[in-house]
């Protein structure tokens, strides 16, 4: 199995991250470090070896005695060693190692070590200076036993750090997970305990407005259920009623499937609103939605024709501006102003007027202004509305719009209400 398939929990993760770490470290000190400190080193060697030149002569070679640096001198063809020649370097040819020196200073290799020379010349004298690597593994030593205890102070200091803010980071990750178990618990203490404003509290708020949510959801669709319950118990009690009337003689058939058709019309209507809603639920996930340029004025029209005979007192004002551009099915904007006008049609004393202008559409009616308390929810479906109705239409309405990527506002006016219907901004 892959280390990835395995589950290790965060103080885990950390613990190997920390360990990694802590093995990339001591890898960098011990073999990439003392690399990079060699050319320093060596920097420093031909110093180290330059400033003894300029002391000793050749009549002091002897007085050398285990020292780190060897010492050679030549004139006339005569070789003169110092006697810890031998300590520092191996050998007894002299020439053999004269010949790998023929620069100023340098380095070279024998017998598998490596040496540092450097040379002074002087009254036909020449000046040797040599030394093994021994220098330079001392002035790496003593450099890594500067930096270590440094790096490992602050390595510890950095893992200290990390482990109590980890500690603290899962305990509030383990808060989170405890509240989202118990989100639908509410016996469950849900107030906020993080106090640093940082994004575990924003992850808690926003854990908090779901539950709050998930709450108002959840008594939202019980008042729906008690709605739809009601508003479809109406119809079908008044349909009982008159076969009960009818079973016992005390209504004529006649008027009885007169109130009978109407309240099963009625019933038809608003199950086919039901569905209708759903099937905008349905068309908004799909995103198949016919956006094409409509007829506005005709449709209007045809609308006004369908609903001018309904209330005969009702006088219909329609302004349309040729130039406004309306987009979308004409299935849907009927299925609106359908709606709208039926609601309309219900409050509006002598009035209504649809203006079409400006890539704007506004619906007006004379009735009594809309209570502020139903504004905000005016569009919910089956919410208590005014007067104490119930219904689907508006929530239809806002769904199609919204479908079309259009919106609607309500604004009360000195006398009237009116609809507006604006095209949402398109980023």
């Amino acid at each position: 199995m892959k280390i990835f398939d395995k589950k290790y929990s965060l103080a885990k993760q950390l613990i190997i991250i920390v360990g990694i770490t802590f093995f990339l470290l001591f890898l960098s000190l011990g073999i990439i470090l003392p690399r990079l400190l060699i050319p320093i080193a060596e920097s420093n060697i031909y110093s180290y070896l330059r400033e003894p030149l300029n002391v000793y002569n050749n009549d002091s070679t002897n007085e050398i005695q285990n020292s780190e640096i060897a010492f050679i001198y030549i004139y006339n063809d005569n070789i003169i060693a110092s006697k810890n020649i031998t300590d520092v370097i191996k050998t007894k040819n002299l020439n053999k190692i004269i010949n790998k020196m023929s620069d100023d200073y340098g380095k070279f290799n024998f017998n598998h070590k490596t040496y540092y020379y450097y040379t002074l010349k002087k009254d036909n004298i020449k000046k040797i200076a040599i030394a093994n690597n021994y220098y330079i593994n001392e002035t790496k030593e003593e450099i890594l036993k500067a930096i270590f205890p440094t790096l490992l102070g602050t390595f510890l200091l950095i893992s200290l750090t990390l482990f109590f803010w980890s500690t603290i980071v899962i305990h509030k990750i383990d808060k989170l997970k405890e509240k989202i178990d118990n989100i639908d618990n509410p016996d469950y203490d849900h107030k906020l305990s993080f106090q640093i404003d940082d994004e575990m509290r924003s992850l808690e708020l926003a854990i908090e407005d779901m539950r709050i949510s998930l709450i108002n959801q959840e008594e939202y669709r019980n008042q729906m259920y008690q709605n739809i319950s009601h508003d479809f118990k109406t119809p079908l009690t008044v349909i009982k009623s008159y076969i009960e009337a009818v079973e016992d003689g005390v209504e004529d058939n006649a008027t009885a499937l007169t109130t009978i058709k109407e309240q099963t019309n009625k019933l038809e209507q608003k199950v086919h609103s039901l569905l209708y809603l759903n099937k905008l639920d349905y068309l908004k996930n799909s995103k198949n939605i016919n956006m094409d340029q409509i007829d506005m004025e005709k449709v209007i029209h045809s609308e006004v024709e369908k609903f001018k005979f309904t209330r005969k007192e009702i006088t219909f004002v329609v302004k349309i501006d040729n130039k406004s551009k309306f987009y979308g099915s004409i299935e849907n904007w009927e299925t609106i102003l359908d709606n709208l006008l039926s609601n309309f049609m219900r409050y509006a004393k002598n009035t209504i007027k649809i203006t079409a202008k400006q890539n704007k559409l506004i619906l007006y009616n004379d009735g009594e202004n809309i209570d502020n308390d139903f504004l905000e929810a005016i569009f919910t479906p089956f919410r208590k509305g005014i007067k104490g109705q119930f219904g689907l239409g508006l929530s239809i309405v806002k769904k199609t719009l919204n479908l079309m990527e259009y919106d609607i506002t309500i604004k009360n006016e000195k006398k009237g209400v009116s609809f507006i219907i604006t095209q949402e901004k398109r980023s």
